[in-house]
Parts: structure tokens; sequence; C-alpha cells
């Protein structure tokens, strides 16, 4: 099987030779950039498997690439941050990111989280029991197509998104810890309870007049349960 490739954008250079050479002694190829406008034509013209991204790059910065790729489809991303606050890494999971890593890092840990995400990656391209699909009210999940309607009409969800309310309306009226979550959906516990919490978030806004709604269990979790009539 061919190597997986890895799209490295960043405009720090010692950066992009440090993770490129990880990412090859991990068995990966990679596609470099230093500026978003590349970043965007690399992610086109490479076909890469995941993108890590530098927030702060010239051009178009990191979330402005990131919110362009989800626009076009699904590919994986990893943001990396020179900041220790929140507000960045909100931001990017908010845009549909599947990871961060904050600045300075361990590149081991970067290799790591990118074999992480690739792994959720490939779990959720398996071929699911034919046909399951999940009705809540005016929800319809094709878990097979990986699709979700709201009264008839499509939506669109990141995969991440869809692993999460697929998770949470696999057991309807049932807390599930966040630990629980990120063991599940995340595939890992090194993920902080920011990241269900954002995803929770992006999907209520997104389940409006779906009859259903995520609750939230105080200390412990979520559950997702039919909206009263």
């Amino acid at each position: 099987m061919a190597a997986e490739k890895i799209l490295i954008a960043d405009d720090d250079v010692h950066i992009v030779e440090l993770v490129s050479f990880y990412l090859k002694r991990a068995g990966y190829t990679v596609a470099t950039a230093f500026d978003g406008d590349v970043a965007l034509k690399r992610a086109t013209e490479e076909d890469p498997a995941l993108a890590v991204l530098d927030i702060m790059m010239p051009g178009p910065d990191g979330l402005q690439v990131c919110r362009a790729l989800r626009e076009r489809g699904d590919l994986p991303i990893i943001l990396l941050t020179a900041r220790s606050t929140d507000i960045d890494k909100i931001a990017g999971l908010r845009l549909g990111a599947d990871d961060y890593v904050t600045k300075p890092f361990n590149p081991e840990e970067l290799v790591a989280r990118v074999a992480a995400v690739l792994r959720r990656t490939r779990a959720a391209k398996a071929a699911p029991v034919a046909g399951e699909t999940i009705q809540i009210a005016q929800l319809l999940m094709d878990i097979s197509a990986r699709t979700v309607e709201i009264a008839g009409e499509q939506v669109s969800l990141t995969p991440r998104e869809f692993d999460l309310l697929a998770m949470l309306a696999r057991f309807p009226d049932t807390v599930l810890h966040r630990e629980q979550l990120l063991d599940l959906v995340w595939g890992a516990t090194f993920y902080s309870h920011r990241s269900v919490d954002v995803h929770v978030a992006r999907l209520r806004d997104k389940l409006k007049g779906s009859g259903v709604r995520i609750e939230t269990a105080w200390g412990s979790g979520y559950r997702l349960t039919a909206s009263a009539a």
C-alpha cells in the first residue's frame, strides 16, 4: 500500500523540515507549503491524506485555509497554534479542524496525533452494517451513507460531528460521559473535554428543527433525547 501523504504548511522553515523528517521516518510522504495560498494549491494538487496547518501563516492564515478546505470536503486537519489561550483552538474546532497542537511541541507527539486522526478517518470510512439507519423525531441518520436529514432536508456535518452524533443517537436518553466520548469518537483521551463541548455546541446549532436536543448532564457529559412536544 502506498504511503499516506501529509501536507505540512508553516512559514517556519525549521518546523517544516523537522516535522517532515519525523513524518518520513514514520513512513509517510510529505508535501510542504510556506503560506496559505500554496497550502490550498498543494491540497488540491497533491491529494494528501491529512493537512497540518499553522494558524499564523502569511496569505490566508491557517483558520482561513481550514475553512476553505472544509468547504471543499472532509480532508482531516490538524492546526498548529503558537498561542496558549483557547481562542484559536476553539475557532479551529468550530471550523471543522480535527485536532490542534500548541507550539512548541514534541514532533513525536504530532506524528502520534497524525496517526490517531488517520486511524479514526479510516474507521469512519469503513463499511458499516448495510442499510443501518437511526431515526429520532425529525432526525434521520443513514449510517451506511454517512448522511443526515432533518425533516427531509440534508444537513452537512464534518466527519467528527457525524461520529459524535451517531454515538449519542445510538444511546438515546443515556448520559455519555466526556471521557467515554473522547475514547469512542476521538479514539484517545489526550484530547480535552473542551473538544467535546465545542463539537456539541456545533451540533446543537445544526440540529435546530429536528425535534432532537443534546442535553448537558452537568459535570458529567451529554445525552441525546427527543424534545418535548
